[in-house]
């Protein structure tokens, strides 16, 4: 099953659960006005019966001051009072007060009755948070995607507006849409090239269908460009598992580090962190706040130490006290390319030296919010370092998610994290088809 198939398998499940949803408030809103009718008539009633018991309450006391004293012997006065005494007595008592073939007990026992079913409602709700949870992930990536969505969207509505039939005008247009959504020029040139076959082949006329063609293409070319990609963290089979991350200041690799160290924590496993990045100022006590956060241990030297030796230090101590991963915070000074590059090479031979088959993997951190910039340090570090996969921050606050795409298909790395909120939970792992119903959802007409 392609990645469109499973697209269009969400979207629709999704506008089934949504009809639903609205049925049912339909539903309980048309039931509403019932329960107020009966709460009306139940308090009609009881301003009827009550109404009737203070006119029989107050009858012996206002009879007799019409009647005269010769017509009444001096008894029944006293009778009277008896009856009032008797009538008053009554009423202060609750429970007996109401007789068997009373309308308001009758209404309020009906009331109880019809609001008894409510207990096989309270065990679907007991299922919804089980349900929220397996749904979670796919939740943060429709929220964190949805500047994204939203601009990307617009951009095709854009285009769709001055519609008027496909001609080499409009993919012109297309391409710029593309592009501007940072898609990546080489991607832009080559779907554009493809839609010209495909949108003749299809005979898309209306468009709403050429919409479909695009997004469809777009999630197909998505997913070919990815065949045989491994997003998931290459573990060491014996020994801590070494992972290095590179970038350049600001990206937030070392936010992304005390993520990580978390999510791992987490899943019980023993976590020992590097403080490799010497000569950024404050990064060795930033990285150090988030190992005492974590509750995770740390190999830390000196401020513009060598980052090499705070490197071997750690991983023989990986390796003594065995942990289960290490991880390896790195400087990222890409101004000054060749020493970066040099003191990365250095710190590679001591970890393969340590343990053959370290590092397990080099993570490029790259800052979403950057666009086309982030494209560019990819390729740079590429050419420079063994690259095995991109943790991508920032998706939720920007509104170029398209450069998922752009990574994809020009420079064939898996994106293996990314960060969708500012929460230690929020870096999720990639989830490639979670990516694309958060990315496009909402974009394809039937």
């Amino acid at each position: 099953m392609g990645l469109f198939d499973i697209f269009k398998r969400r979207s629709k499940k999704d506008d089934e659960k949504k009809t639903a949803e609205s049925t049912e408030q339909i539903d309980s809103k048309q039931e509403a006005p019932v329960k107020d009718d009966q709460s009306t008539a139940s308090s009609n009633q009881t301003t009827v019966d009550a109404e009737e018991t203070a006119k029989a309450t107050e009858r012996p006391v206002d009879e007799p001051a019409d009647q005269s004293v010769d017509e009444q012997p001096v008894r029944q006065p006293e009778k009277q009072n008896d009856n009032q005494t008797t009538n008053q007595t009554d009423a202060q008592q609750p429970a007996p007060a109401v007789s068997e073939s009373n309308p308001l007990a009758e209404q309020q026992a009906s009331a109880e009755t019809s609001e008894a079913p409510t207990e096989p409602e309270k065990s679907a709700e007991s299922k919804a948070p089980a349900e929220a949870t397996e749904d979670s992930n796919t939740e943060k990536y429709e929220k964190g995607l949805e500047k994204s969505r939203s601009s990307f969207g617009q951009k095709l509505n854009a285009l769709l507006a001055n519609f008027r039939h496909v001609d080499e005008s409009f993919f012109d247009d297309l391409e710029d849409m593309l592009i501007e959504s940072d898609v990546g020029f080489e991607t832009s040139m080559r779907i554009a090239d493809e839609l010209r076959d495909e949108v003749k082949l299809q005979n898309a006329k209306k468009p709403k269908d050429v919409q479909n063609v695009i997004v469809k293409k777009l999630i197909d070319m998505y997913d070919q460009a990815g065949n045989g990609e491994n997003s998931a963290i290459n573990m060491a089979k014996s020994g801590p598992t070494v992972i290095m991350f590179v970038g350049v200041n600001g990206v937030g690799k070392t936010t992304t580090i005390g993520k990580m160290a978390k999510m791992y924590k987490d899943q019980g496993k023993k976590v020992v962190l590097a403080a490799a990045d010497t000569f950024r100022a404050g990064a060795i006590e930033q990285l150090n706040v988030w190992a005492e956060r974590d509750g995770v241990n740390i190999v830390k030297g000196k401020a513009k130490s060598d980052p090499a030796s705070v490197v071997y230090d750690a991983v023989v101590k990986a390796r003594k006290d065995d942990y289960d991963i290490l991880m390896v915070d790195t400087a990222g000074r890409l101004q000054n390319k060749v020493n970066l590059m040099n003191e990365l090479s250095k710190m590679k031979k001591i970890l393969t030296r340590e343990i053959p088959e370290a590092p397990h993997e080099v993570l490029l951190v790259l800052d979403a919010t950057t666009g086309q910039n982030a494209m560019t340090q990819a390729k740079m570090f590429k050419e420079t370092t063994d690259v095995s996969g991109i943790v991508l921050t920032k998706l939720d606050g920007t509104a170029r998610g398209g450069i998922v795409l752009a990574i994809r298909s020009e420079l064939h790395l898996p994106v293996k994290y990314v960060g969708l909120g500012e929460q230690v939970g929020d870096l999720k792992p990639f989830d490639p088809n979670d990516f694309v119903y958060g990315l496009f959802k909402g974009l394809i007409s039937e």
